[in-house]
C-alpha cells in the first residue's frame, strides 16, 4: 500500500480511513512507532452515516457511550480519573503558547469556548481563574450537560451571570460571532479530535468561532503500535481504567498531520505541541518527544488582523 500525504489523509472517506489504520496497526508489529508515521487518518468532508444530525459533527454512538459515564464524571477516582489528572496540564500548556505570541493588553480578560465539554472538568477550572471573562461549554450529550450543570451549582462563583455557560448542542448549532473581534480568544478541544468522524471540515468550522489572534488549543492521541498498546490494550482491557470503546486507535491522529493541515491554512501561525505519559503512581508527566508516540496537547495561533 502507497503511503497517504497528511493533508490526503484528512479528506479521504471513513472506511478507507479505518482500512489505512488497521494497515499501519499490522505494520506496528513487525516495525517501530515511527515506522508508519506516512500511514495517516482519513474522512471525507460528507456526513458519516453514524452522524444523527445532517452537517453536525455529532456521532450518535459517541453519545450514547459517553451519558453511559456521566454519573461518574466527577468522581476524580473513576472513569474519568485520567481526565481529572489531565487537566492539572491544560492551563500551562495555554500559558506556553501565549508565552510565544504578542502580549494581550494588562486588563484582558479571555473568553472561552470548551468543545465537547462533558461534565466540565476544564470549564469550571477556566472560569474560576481570575483572568477569565467568560466560558462557554458545548456538548451534545445530554446526560454529561446535566452533570455539568448540577456540578456548577455546588459553586457560587460558577453561578455569576455569564461566568460559565454550557449548551447542549453540538458545536455546529452554536450562533457563529457578529464580528471577527467578538470571538472567543480560546478555543478547547480537550480529548475531542479523536471521536470525531471528519477533522478536517470539523476543525474548520470551529475557526470561525476564534477571534484573530485567539488560540485553538487541543489534546489527542498519535497513532502508533505504542498508543494501541497503552489506550486500548492495557488502558482498556488489562487495567480498565477507562470503559471499554472509549477509544477507536483508527481514528487517532499523529501530530505531523494535525501540523500539516494546519500549516495549509492560511490564517493560522505559531504550532506547538508537548507531549504528556501517565506514569501510574504519578499521573501525567510532560515527556520531550512523547507527542510522536502517545498523548500530546496542541495549539495553533489565528493570525491578527494585522499580519
Amino acid at each position: 500500500m502507497a503511503p497517504v500525504r497528511p493533508q490526503s489523509f484528512l479528506s479521504l472517506p471513513a472506511p478507507l480511513r479505518r482500512a489505512v489504520a488497521s494497515y499501519s496497526l499490522a505494520r506496528a508489529a513487525y516495525a517501530p512507532p515511527l515506522a508508519n508515521s506516512t500511514s495517516i487518518r482519513a474522512h471525507s468532508t460528507e456526513s458519516s452515516p453514524h452522524n444523527g444530525h445532517a452537517g453536525s459533527s455529532v456521532n450518535e454512538t459517541e453519545v450514547s457511550h459517553f451519558n453511559t459515564l456521566a454519573s461518574s464524571w466527577w468522581d476524580p477516582h473513576g472513569s474519568s480519573r485520567l481526565l481529572h489528572l489531565m487537566n492539572q496540564h491544560r492551563h500551562p500548556f495555554i500559558n506556553r503558547c501565549l508565552s510565544t505570541a504578542p502580549p494581550l493588553p494588562p486588563n484582558h480578560k479571555r473568553k472561552y469556548l470548551d468543545i465537547g465539554c462533558g461534565g466540565g472538568i476544564f470549564a469550571e477550572s477556566a472560569a474560576r481563574l481570575a483572568t477569565t471573562q467568560s466560558v462557554t461549554a458545548v456538548d451534545p450529550t445530554p446526560e454529561v450537560i446535566a452533570v455539568a450543570k448540577r456540578h456548577q451549582r455546588t459553586d457560587p462563583l460558577l453561578m455569576e451571570p455569564g461566568r460559565l455557560t454550557y449548551h447542549n448542542i453540538p458545536i455546529e448549532a452554536l450562533p457563529l460571532p457578529t464580528t471577527p473581534a467578538d470571538g472567543f480568544d480560546i478555543v478547547s478541544l480537550f480529548e475531542v479530535i479523536e471521536h470525531i468522524q471528519q477533522p478536517a471540515p470539523f476543525l474548520r468550522s470551529i475557526l470561525q468561532h476564534l477571534k484573530p489572534g485567539g488560540w485553538l488549543i487541543g489534546s489527542t492521541i498519535a497513532r502508533t503500535g505504542t498508543s494501541w498498546f497503552t489506550t486500548k490494550f492495557m488502558a482498556e482491557e488489562v487495567l480498565q481504567m477507562v470503559p471499554r470503546g472509549t477509544h477507536e486507535w483508527s481514528q487517532y491522529i499523529q501530530p505531523h498531520e494535525l501540523k500539516s493541515w494546519a500549516a495549509k491554512q492560511p490564517d493560522l501561525e505559531g504550532w506547538q505541541t508537548m507531549g504528556v505519559v501517565y506514569v501510574p503512581g504519578f499521573g501525567w508527566k510532560e515527556v520531550d518527544g512523547s507527542e510522536s508516540w502517545g498523548n500530546y496537547f496542541f495549539g495553533v495561533r489565528k493570525k491578527s488582523l494585522e499580519e
